[in-house]
């Protein structure tokens, strides 16, 4: 982490009338820091020693080890968010582009999935409209920082496992990544036993290309009591109405 003293020595080499590169060259801290700190978007040097105030704009709580910083509800459900419909990419400035793709069918899902993004790091969100669906984005360098699954290629060809504050965070509350996973790769819908006197009962379904991601699924349900099966490859069904109830209550149907 930076110090106070690097702040003030970039502020006099500035008023000394050295522009953002003669500085950045002579201090080695590199331009957009300098930018940031000129701009007065200054880190939080005090709080981060008392453990009081909260993080600046572009601060990052995993770089700075206060993961007590974290906003967990928001970041637990943008993490399922992420596992499940979302990736990252990076651009020739070292700055991460979080997507999130969501079906244009849930105009509610996407301003959750806003709100879930500000919440975390309070950075521009925007949109970009596809085909039936749209993509919400948002740009930092340290998107990689809160999502260590990030990596080369598809998340269901490489090993996805949970940091241990990840997973710290997700047992203190399983309900925000079950609900996160279901909005970007699940469903809630009527089972329809034809042939049969019964009569049409709600399910969840889960759906994930990844093993991986889909242990962290029924990982979740366990903690909870939920009660989970396998019923395709790729599919892990909820349909018993007890299990079914503990969904409802905090995930129900997609709007």
């Amino acid at each position: 982490m930076r110090t106070l003293e690097e702040v003030a020595l970039v502020k006099k080499l500035w008023a000394d009338g050295l522009n953002k590169s003669e500085i950045a060259r002579a201090t080695g801290i590199s331009r957009w820091t300098i930018r940031e700190w000129l701009l007065g978007n200054v880190p939080d040097f005090e709080g981060h020693r008392a453990g009081t105030s909260g993080y600046t704009r572009y601060a990052c709580p995993v770089c700075m080890s206060r993961l007590d910083r974290i906003p967990r509800e928001e970041y637990v459900y943008l993490l399922g968010l992420y596992l499940g419909d979302g990736c990252l990419s990076l651009d020739k400035k070292g700055v991460y582009k979080l997507r999130i793709i969501c079906c244009d069918d849930y105009p509610q899902l996407m301003q959750w999935c806003e709100q879930a993004i500000g919440a975390v790091l309070p950075v521009k969100v925007g949109r970009v409209q596809k085909v039936g669906c749209t993509e919400i984005y948002a740009n930092s360098k340290h998107w990689a920082c809160l999502f260590p699954q990030h990596g080369p290629g598809r998340k269901h060809e490489r090993k996805i496992e949970l940091a241990p504050w990840q997973q710290e965070l997700v047992e203190a509350d399983p309900g925000p990544l079950l609900r996160g996973l279901i909005h970007s790769d699940g469903c809630r819908a009527l089972n329809r036993a034809y042939g049969t006197h019964y009569a049409p009962y709600p399910r969840y379904e889960f759906t994930n290309a990844s093993v991986d991601i889909r242990d962290i699924f029924t990982a979740a349900c366990d903690l909870l009591g939920i009660e989970w099966r396998q019923s395709r490859p790729r599919v892990i069904s909820v349909a018993k109405r007890a299990s079914v109830a503990v969904l409802d209550s905090f995930i129900g149907p997609k709007t």
